[in-house]
């Protein structure tokens, strides 16, 4: 007898849930039974608008959402500001939580929210599909010693009215967006281990309201002598590159937080590269590695963390702390990136 999927419930109707609702659905072990809105006309509308099952309830508040005994896990995509609020009251609903990134607005606030996943023993997973990919894992096997560059564009048509530039709504605006994904893929590089140093790039662009539309920022380990930089911009053409050059190779990618197919995704291999003679070329070009995916990264993500679910339910294991620590490294040098900013671009020591 097939085991009973987890039940999940969306809070909010934010343009990624159409793609998490999606993943939901895609996933073998899980299953999406409510929607929850801040009206229950814009529920039903989005059940409509995304082909969803007539089955799926919806509600016209989020309390009702949360009250729901038959909620297994929900999903927040809500704005960064309403996360602490919302997400410490479905942890003590006993809900498991699928929280959008950015976390929170600081980690202090994610720190409130990690700690009511904790006492309530519920699963706590960020949204960055990416981590779940085969591809990273496969990327990760052939790491070594590493210096990164990445950057990720979003086009401008947003940048003065979207919610991820208000400063009500999403105050860390590109930063905790696009930032936040370049700031993960190089403490994965690292295998999460803290830069010494953050020190934030002097070329910030703000909207008129102050929120960050493009920053950049170098990392620095001390120890290791290895430097990583990141750039992130609202207003550039949309790019999502990745670079990783060790002492024995090279890694590159342009797609690395969305692939351009949702059955495969690639990426450039170098190692052993070297000039020829008189340096009239290369003796190895970059090797192309392709690996398949039987999921979409999204269905894999919510996988995973059903899967984590039910072993709570189950009383197999107690919540998997992994990923809450993953996003807490993530939001403290966020936060240090902020901070540099702040200081006017003045080095902030981490450890």
């Amino acid at each position: 007898m097939a085991e009973e999927p987890v039940r999940f419930a969306i809070i909010g109707c934010a343009v990624i849930a159409r793609k998490v609702s999606r993943a939901i659905e895609l996933s073998p072990n899980s299953i999406l039974y409510a929607i929850g809105s801040r009206s229950i006309d814009k529920s039903r509308k989005f059940v409509k608008d995304n082909g969803l099952s007539d089955a799926i309830k919806f509600y016209g508040s989020y309390e009702e959402v949360l009250d729901d005994a038959s909620v297994d896990a929900v999903y927040m995509p809500l704005p960064t500001s309403l996360h602490v609020q919302w997400a410490i009251l479905a942890a003590k609903k006993k809900k498991h939580l699928l929280l959008e990134k950015p976390t929170a607005l600081n980690v202090a606030e994610l720190d409130q929210i990690l700690e009511a996943c904790e006492s309530n023993g519920v699963q706590f997973m960020d949204g960055s599909m990416w981590l779940h990919h085969p591809r990273s894992d496969k990327m990760k096997a052939l790491l070594s010693d590493t210096t990164i560059w990445s950057d990720h564009f979003e086009p401008p048509e947003f940048y003065e009215s979207n919610i991820r530039v208000r400063p009500d709504l999403d105050a860390l605006g590109a930063l905790g967006d696009v930032g936040w994904y370049c700031i993960g893929a190089i403490l994965w590089a690292k295998n999460y281990e803290l830069p010494k140093t953050v020190t934030a790039l002097p070329s910030v662009t703000k909207n008129k309201d102050g929120v960050i539309l493009a920053c950049g920022s170098s990392f620095q380990w001390t120890e290791t002598k290895q430097v990583a930089t990141f750039y992130c911009s609202f207003l550039s053409n949309v790019s999502m590159d990745l670079a990783i050059y060790g002492t024995n190779g090279s890694i590159r990618l342009r797609d690395f937080i969305i692939p351009y197919s949702e059955s495969s995704a690639s990426f450039d291999f170098t190692t052993g590269a070297k000039f020829l003679d008189r340096h009239i070329g290369w003796n190895v070009k970059p090797a192309n590695v392709e690996v398949a995916s039987e999921l979409p990264q999204e269905a894999l993500m919510v996988q995973e963390f059903a899967k984590l679910v039910k072993k709570v339910k189950n009383s197999e294991s107690r919540p998997e702390r992994k990923w809450g620590d993953i996003s807490r490294k993530n939001q403290i040098v966020l936060d240090a990136v902020k901070k540099s900013i702040d200081l006017g671009f003045k080095p902030v020591e981490l450890c």
